[in-house]
Formats: structure tokens, C-alpha cells, sequence
């Protein structure tokens, strides 16, 4: 990929067969605006350092390490060699353990999306037949590796002329759902009122264009610093109205009018536009009129 660096180098292998292979980040925060910490009383930046928590003094980089907090305030000390030690060895090998369904893969697993390519022209043979293998069987590919410094299940996906390589997390990282939904009371919505969400959904489907959708907060903070810089009031927020129980079927009852009177504007234009055919619309003719009016007050003075 011109212009990018390659997160890691190394290989990708599916049975006896492997090829060169780079991963390259796919999403990147960098342009995001971004704030650094200032000390108001005389505009400077402040720098971050490190005090010991019961002196209050400022302990160098050379004297810091790593702890583990085995009792309340009472730490044994990892020096980072130690941790460093603990790092798998790395082969740079993505081995391909198994090909599975795309959709067997919860997407809450997910962690951080990197594309996946070919190094160079004599591993594209192989790259190729791996990535129209699996897209011709829609299945996705689980390997495991040693990626930044920690062993790694990636998720291997098709896509375009390339591949998606996934990191997921480990089964301890994702929590449980039925603890995170254990409070959510047990409902049934039925009758005008589910018809009415339904119709609502049935009128807003449509296509997922990533192009479409805005960071709203990214947008609302670029607002802010634009008016800081000069010197307006800042943007007010809209409060949101949460609906009530006792509202909720109000509510669904203008989402549909609502829903509906947008969908047939266009419809009415198109109806207008058609009778209009042929014959100057009431806008134009009555501007028309205002000319010719001109026209004749000019000629007569």
C-alpha cells in the first residue's frame, strides 16, 4: 500500500502452502481534533509527570516499574524484563487453524480491523487462490499469531482484492450479555402499537453507505472550536425527550405521519411537475408578468 507503513511483516500459511504478507492499519483516529492540557492562569501547556503516591515527590523514569497489587496499598515488583520474557517467541507465521462460516463469529469478539496483502509479486499466486478459494466457499479463516508482542486470534475475512485481518478478543475480555440484559423487564408490545413500529421500520429501510453517516461528535466539537476562535457563543445542545409509556403510543402514531407526509412530498412534486407540462409554472408566469410590467413603465416614462 503506497503511502502506509506496514504494521507487521510476516507470513500467512493454509496448509502447505504460504506467502508474504503485511497487515496495514484499517482505521485510524488521527484525524480526529484533539486537545492538549493547558494551565489557565498562563496559556502553557502542562507536561505530565509521575509523583509517588505517599510522598507527593516526582519519581524518574529510571525508577519506575511495574506492580502488582497483591493486598490493599501492598505491591510485588515486575521489572520489565521480566514481563518482557513472557512474550511468546514469533515466528511471523499466521497459521490458518480453520475455516468456519463467516457467520459462526459473533461480531462482539471483534477488536481492531487491519487489511491484509501480498508483500510482493511472487507470494500473489498464493494470496490470490487463498482469497477466491474462500470467497468462491464463503467461509473466513481463524489463525492465531504472535502480533505486538501478545499471541493473537485473527479473524480472516474477504474483501475486495484483499483480505481483512481482525484481532479478537478472548473470551474472558467480552462480558457476559445476560448480565449486561438481566435488568431489562419482560415485555410484550403487541397490537397498534407493534404494527406501528413495524410500519416505521418497513417505511426507513434501506442501504448501509459508511459515506453517509458523520461522527456528529467530531462535527459539534470542530462547531465549538470554530466559534471559540471567533469569538461567538458556543453551539447549544438540544435536550432529547425520552418517551413515556404513557406517550409511547402518541409517538409512534406522528412517527408514521410524520414518515408518511415526507414520503409522498415527493410524489406530489412529481404529480405537479406533470399537470405543469407544457405550460409556464405560476412562479414563472407571474415573474414573467412583473418583467413585461417593468417593461412598459420604462416605455412610457
Amino acid at each position: 500500500m503506497a503511502g502506509h507503513r506496514a504494521q507487521w511483516k510476516g507470513f500467512i500459511k493454509f496448509g502447505e502452502v504460504s506467502c508474504g504478507v503485511g497487515l496495514y492499519t484499517a482505521a485510524s483516529t488521527s484525524e480526529r481534533i484533539s486537545f492538549h492540557t493547558i494551565n489557565k492562569k498562563t496559556g502553557n501547556r502542562v507536561n505530565r509527570v509521575f509523583v509517588d503516591s505517599d510522598t507527593g515527590k516526582e519519581v524518574e523514569r529510571e525508577d519506575q516499574t511495574k506492580g502488582f497489587e497483591i493486598e490493599n496499598g501492598q505491591y510485588i515488583m515486575i521489572d520489565p524484563e521480566e514481563v518482557a520474557a513472557t512474550i511468546p517467541d514469533s515466528d511471523k507465521t499466521l497459521t490458518i487453524e480453520a475455516f468456519i462460516p463467516c457467520s459462526d463469529v459473533d461480531d462482539v469478539y471483534f477488536d481492531k480491523p487491519y487489511y491484509l496483502v501480498p508483500t510482493d509479486r511472487v507470494s500473489s499466486d498464493a494470496f490470490t487462490a487463498l482469497r477466491d478459494a474462500m470467497e468462491k466457499s464463503k467461509v473466513a479463516a481463524v489463525a492465531r499469531t504472535v502480533l505486538f508482542r501478545r499471541m493473537r486470534t485473527v479473524l480472516i475475512r474477504t474483501h475486495g482484492k484483499g483480505l481483512i485481518a481482525t484481532t479478537m478478543q478472548y473470551d474472558y475480555e467480552v462480558r457476559s450479555s445476560e448480565k449486561a440484559f438481566d435488568e431489562i423487564p419482560k415485555l410484550r408490545i403487541k397490537g397498534e402499537m407493534l404494527d406501528l413500529a413495524k410500519h416505521i421500520i418497513a417505511t426507513k429501510k434501506g442501504t448501509f453507505d459508511p459515506a453517509a453517516f458523520d461522527d456528529r461528535y467530531e462535527t459539534a466539537v470542530a462547531e465549538l472550536v470554530k466559534a471559540k476562535i471567533e469569538g461567538k457563543a458556543p453551539p447549544k445542545r438540544k435536550a432529547v425527550k425520552v418517551s413515556r409509556p404513557d406517550d409511547l403510543l402518541a409517538a409512534l402514531r406522528e412517527s408514521a405521519k410524520m414518515l408518511k407526509a415526507s414520503d409522498d412530498k415527493p410524489k406530489r412534486a412529481a404529480a405537479n411537475a406533470n399537470k405543469g407540462a407544457g405550460r409556464k409554472p405560476a412562479a414563472r408566469a407571474t415573474a414573467s408578468k412583473a418583467r413585461g410590467s417593468t417593461a412598459t413603465q420604462r416605455k412610457a416614462g
